[in-house]
């Protein structure tokens, strides 16, 4: 039994997608307090016309709380809405430690009540073991197992308040998609599924073939995309291919534009992204 592809809020509309903006395509900006958090919906509006908002937590200025209810009152401006939060930094879900991963997945809680209060349809989460990297195959089953606890006890939190917990290709074993789906076949649940990053795979491994088998569970697509030529294409991947391949599974929701090239400047990355992916959108 396979988890279940698009379930629960995915926003995909009559269309084959929607565009979104990962947050992380202005970190730059951001970072560098060239522009604010709270600008993000507006941002994204006026100066790509994108509606699809992907947050991410590191980028989030404290106080939590009172920024979150001034983002809202800045989305319903914009005609802005939330798809998902990226969230680092909370700890090992895949820890040798029960405690330590079993606390891992008590940290996502908060970001789970923060994604829904944005009216977001699911958190980005990372399967990291805090260790050595698993290798073997007794040290990749082991980690599974671990996994599966955690995720288990934040899927079963993340469910009450209607929201996915997904896991991209972010580095380490969970840029393995063999491990991520071996994941996915061992936790059968309804919220529980992957966000595809089309640049977070090591040379070794075929990302058209890898996407793929990440696309049979995804409940989101990041379109990491790092430079375009003249005619719009870009030059580092054959994303034709790969927005194929997406075409071709059950998934119909938001693709996001997580652009983290350095020839063209952040603002000039997001909108060649957006012109290449306008014919795919709904």
């Amino acid at each position: 039994m396979a988890a279940v592809p698009g379930a629960m809020g995915q926003g995909g509309g009559g269309g084959r997608f929607r565009i979104s903006l990962a947050q992380w395509s202005l970190h730059k900006a951001i970072q560098s307090r060239m522009v604010a958090n709270l600008q993000f919906p507006r941002i994204a509006r006026e100066q790509f016309g994108i509606e699809g908002l992907e947050f991410v937590n590191t980028l989030m200025e404290p106080p939590i709380a009172s920024n979150i209810q001034a983002l809202k009152k800045n989305m319903a401006a914009t005609g802005t809405k939330g798809v998902l939060i990226m969230v680092d930094g909370e700890g090992y879900m895949g820890a040798v430690d029960k405690a330590e991963r079993l606390k891992a997945a008590e940290n996502h809680f908060k970001w789970v009540d923060t994604a829904a209060e944005l009216g977001c349809h699911a958190i980005r989460t990372n399967m990291y073991p805090g260790q050595k990297q698993p290798s073997s195959e007794a040290e990749i089953a082991t980690f599974l197992d671990h996994c599966a606890e955690s995720f288990a006890k934040l899927c079963e939190y993340a469910k009450g308040r209607n929201i996915n917990v997904i896991i991209e290709n972010h580095g380490g074993v969970s840029s393995n998609p063999d491990v991520v789906v071996r994941l996915m076949k061992k936790l059968p649940l309804p919220n529980f599924g992957t966000l595809p990053d089309f640049g977070n795979f090591p040379k070794e491994v075929d990302r058209y073939d890898a996407v793929k088998k990440m696309m049979a569970y995804a409940k989101g697509v990041s379109f990491k995309c790092m430079d375009f030529d003249g005619s719009g294409k870009e030059t580092t991947m054959d994303c034709d291919r790969l927005m194929g391949i997406v075409g071709e599974s059950a998934y119909r929701g938001y693709v996001g534009i997580e652009y983290e090239g350095s020839r063209l400047t952040e603002f000039e990355g997001i909108q060649a992204a957006r012109r290449f992916l306008t014919k795919y959108a709904s």
